[in-house]
C-alpha cells in the first residue's frame, strides 16, 4: 500500500505565502513524476505543477513565476512554494504521484486526500 499525506495548508491574506509538503510513503522502490493539482469549489481540477524524478517542472499558466515545486526523492516527499499568493488560487490542493513502482513489481498512480488553502482578500 502507498499512502500520501499532504501538509500545509490554511489561511493566507492575499499576498502571502505557504509551504505545501507531501510524504509517500508504503511499500516504494520508485516515484517517477509527482505533482500538485487543485480544485475550487464548482470548478474543474486542474494542474497546478509537476516534476519529474530527475527535477524537470511544469507549472500551470496561472501559477507560472509564482509557485515553485521541489522535491527529495530519497524522503519521497514533494513540495510547493507557493508566494504572491491570490484570492483565486483558494481551492483544495492535492498531491499525485505518477506510475510510483512498488516492491510488488506493480505501477500504478496515487493522490493524497487533499489540503485546503484559502486566500483572503
Amino acid at each position: 500500500q502507498v499512502q500520501l499525506v499532504e501538509s500545509g495548508g490554511g489561511l493566507v491574506q492575499a499576498g502571502g505565502s505557504l509551504r505545501l509538503s507531501c510524504a509517500a510513503s508504503g511499500n516504494i522502490l520508485r516515484i517517477n513524476a509527482m505533482g500538485w493539482s487543485r480544485q475550487a469549489p464548482g470548478k474543474q481540477r486542474e494542474l497546478v505543477a509537476a516534476i519529474t524524478r530527475r527535477g524537470g517542472t511544469n507549472y500551470g499558466d496561472s501559477v507560472k513565476g509564482r509557485f515553485i515545486i521541489s522535491r527529495d526523492n530519497a524522503k519521497n516527499t514533494v513540495y510547493l512554494q507557493m508566494n504572491s499568493l491570490k484570492p483565486e488560487d483558494t481551492a483544495v490542493y492535492y498531491c499525485h504521484a505518477d506510475s510510483v513502482v512498488t516492491t510488488d513489481q506493480d505501477v500504478m498512480d496515487y493522490w493524497g486526500k487533499g489540503t485546503l488553502v484559502t486566500v483572503s482578500s
